[in-house]
């Protein structure tokens, strides 16, 4: 054997063993008759799987780019399913944990990275093509859900990111409103112009069907499976199993309080004596412009931290710094699960049991609200109600045994966060990553080099 011969084989064991242990963490034993490939490109060598470059003569300058330009676009496709990704805060429903404008390093490493449902995808892109607009990935192939062996599981106020779960229908005209949102705001406002003068007027609920079908009209309506729904990051807060409640903005979980951290925000009332807050010392406290509202030049309401509220309150012109929350028992018809039967809001919300996998529950119609989505969407159940029975699958049951683990998130600016308060649960399958650091930070109220965050790169997230 000649020594180019044994340099041949010593790279074909590398990357043969490589491999090997990929498909092994996979679990796709079918895989392994890539050994074949392998082998053939790097030792014997009978077809150019190569075929847009030559193999004896020089290559162009512009087949050599293409061939540099197809080997980074699998490279960096196969670091972002296995290993990490950029992932830009696009809203301040973390604020003041991460700033709009911050990028993140998600690792996919710290739950296990998640096969993707649809692979045929055009590369770098989440939903839709960067210039019409358009569909970004085809529905030819579509692989259930896997997760593989990750290095860590999800913990108690980890920031994540995860695909929407209110974001498998989406209205075009409209996509920064989740679709079922759309649905029952169209089915209340038909309520409030069909109800007036009706001595005995109809819930919301009851104009459900006639909105969806309004809805579906008027807009332009897609479906986008698990994996090519908007990114979200928020923390977790509460765990498969545990039990929630919220009261006067405090989260409860298992009956125990969880502690603030010091970055957590909500909406404020900040009373002065009739003259205003010097601009400077917002800018100080990292309070952004397109958050300060002001009411009667006495008087503004701001997202603040404890400590930001705390010296604010030492102003001499200021009078009061007070909390906005709302009351104990106020309906909130944005608020999950959407029904009056469950009086709850922002501020006060539960008591809310999280499905772990493998559990049963009793199913009535008075917490039929609850899971509802898990078992007809997530689950992909036939789910209906007759009167007070509940059919699943075509058969009548009160009990229903959950196929997943579901999480609860919240944003740490309280009062500005679109989270499961909103929209409900996070099921296990929808999660991507665990965000690890920010490797950039840029200021979109500053310009030049002062846009650049240079205290926040290379931060780590807590």
């Amino acid at each position: 054997m000649t020594k180019l011969q044994k340099i041949k084989y010593i790279r074909f064991a590398i990357v043969a063993l490589i491999y090997i242990l990929i498909v092994i963490w996979i679990g796709k034993y079918l895989l392994l008759l890539g050994l074949a490939i392998i082998f053939d490109l790097y030792v014997t060598e009978k077809i150019n799987w190569t075929f847009w470059k030559r193999r004896d003569g020089k290559n162009s300058s512009v087949i050599e780019w293409i061939d540099a330009l197809i080997f980074a676009v699998i490279a960096v496709t196969l670091i972002n399913i296995f290993l990490f990704q950029n992932y830009r805060i696009p809203t301040g429903s973390m604020e003041k944990s991460l700033l709009i404008g911050d990028h993140l390093f998600v690792s996919k490493l710290a739950y296990g990275p998640r096969m993707p449902n649809t692979p045929i995808a055009f590369p770098f892109t989440q939903n839709t093509m960067p210039l019409t607009k358009g569909r970004s990935w085809s529905n030819l192939v579509q692989w259930p859900y896997k997760r593989l062996a990750g290095l860590g599981k999800i913990r108690h106020n980890d920031a994540i990111v995860f695909n929407f779960p209110a974001g498998d229908t989406v209205v075009l005209e409209r996509t920064e409103t989740a679709y079922y949102e759309i649905v029952r705001e169209t089915a209340r406002d038909m309520a409030q112009r069909g109800n007036p003068g009706n001595p005995k007027p109809q819930p919301a609920a009851s104009f459900m069907k006639a909105a969806r079908k309004e809805v579906w009209d008027r807009f332009t309506i897609i479906y986008r499976p698990v994996d090519r729904r908007d990114n979200y990051v928020k923390r977790c807060i509460g765990l498969p199993g545990d039990s929630l409640v919220i009261k006067e903005g405090s989260v409860y979980i298992n009956n125990k309080i969880v502690p603030e951290n010091n970055t957590q925000q909500f909406n404020y009332v900040v009373a002065t004596n009739g003259t205003t807050i010097n601009p400077k010392t917002f800018e100080r406290l990292g309070i952004y412009k397109s958050d300060q509202t002001m009411v009667s030049g006495s008087a503004y309401f701001l997202p603040l931290t404890k400590p930001n509220a705390a010296a604010i309150s030492k102003f001499t012109n200021v009078k009061k710094v007070a909390p906005l929350f709302s009351v104990p028992g106020e309906y909130a018809p944005l608020i999950f699960p959407h029904t009056k039967n469950n009086r709850w809001n922002e501020d006060y919300f539960g008591p809310l049991w999280i499905p772990v996998k493998g559990s049963t529950i009793k199913l009535d119609t008075s917490n039929l609200c609850l899971y509802d989505r898990i078992i007809d969407v997530f689950e992909n159940n036939d789910l209906r109600v007759e009167g007070k029975t509940i059919f699943i699958n075509n058969k009548p049951t009160d009990t229903y045994t959950f196929k997943m683990n579901y999480y609860f998130m919240m944003g740490d600016n309280r009062h500005n966060s679109a989270d499961s308060r909103y929209w409900g649960f996070v099921p296990e399958d929808h999660i991507v990553g665990k965000p690890k650091f920010i490797w950039l930070s840029l200021d979109k109220e500053s310009s030049g080099l002062k846009k650049i965050r240079f205290k926040r790169m290379f931060m780590r997230i807590k």
